[in-house]
């Protein structure tokens, strides 16, 4: 973690810590570090918290904490306990993957390599999970190697099925439901990332979660 927390007011109610300068072990150790002292611990007034790859957002009740600006170093001390602490990652979730993706070609060609290669280079890094968004439980992932760095198409597209692996700039992820997206598409899984049907608990419907860690393993058509 970097050795000055910066932080701002994110409105009236919410607090933005910057706690690391670029994303990788360290700031995803140190994200999970926190989230986990904040689950556990939570400050009085805490609404909701929001993980980023580097940062953290606190939204607080103000009938509560009127001015959430006076608890900032309060916080600031719990985070730096919290990342003093050994924290230790999620497990590694095995994702199968048949690497058939409409944009493969053109990832290929971007990278100058074989496709062969790219999936080769794809699957054989084990992920992290930074953080889930965009859509219920796409999950953002990270570090993908940096020669599969691909710009995300020009005009997102209407309509991307679920379980398509994609890659969008330097991250690699998944879609959980069918949804628009400017991802370039690689390949597809039959994996359910999300199921509102899998728990009544609201986590219970995501396979993965933030600090958890992703292995793809190709499967044959």
């Amino acid at each position: 973690m970097r050795s000055v927390i910066n932080w701002i007011s994110y409105g009236p109610n919410a607090l933005l810590f910057h706690f690391a300068d670029k994303i990788g072990d360290e700031a995803f150790l140190a994200c999970g570090a926190i989230v986990a002292a904040l689950e556990r611990h939570p400050p009085e007034g805490l609404v909701e918290f929001v993980p980023a790859f580097t940062s953290i957002l606190l939204e607080f009740d103000r009938r509560i904490v009127p001015d959430p600006r006076l608890i900032v170093p309060q916080l600031i001390a719990q985070f730096r306990g919290a990342v003093s602490t050994k924290y230790h990652a999620g497990p590694v979730k095995e994702i199968p993957v048949i690497y058939d993706g409409q944009d493969l070609e053109r990832v290929a060609k971007h990278s100058r390599l074989p496709v062969e290669k790219v999936c080769e280079l794809h699957a054989a890094i084990v992920y992290k999970v930074y953080l889930l968004g965009f859509s219920p439980g796409f999950p953002y992932l990270g570090d993908l190697n940096p020669r599969l760095h691909t710009p995300r198409l020009s005009s997102p597209r209407p309509h991307v099925a679920a379980g398509s692996v994609a890659i969008g700039g330097e991250h690699t992820g998944i879609y959980p439901v069918e949804s628009p997206g400017g991802w370039n598409i690689i390949g597809h899984t039959g994996l359910k990332l999300f199921d509102p049907g899998r728990s009544d608990d609201v986590e219970g419907m995501f396979f993965l979660r933030r600090g958890d860690r992703v292995k793809f393993v190709p499967v044959r058509k």
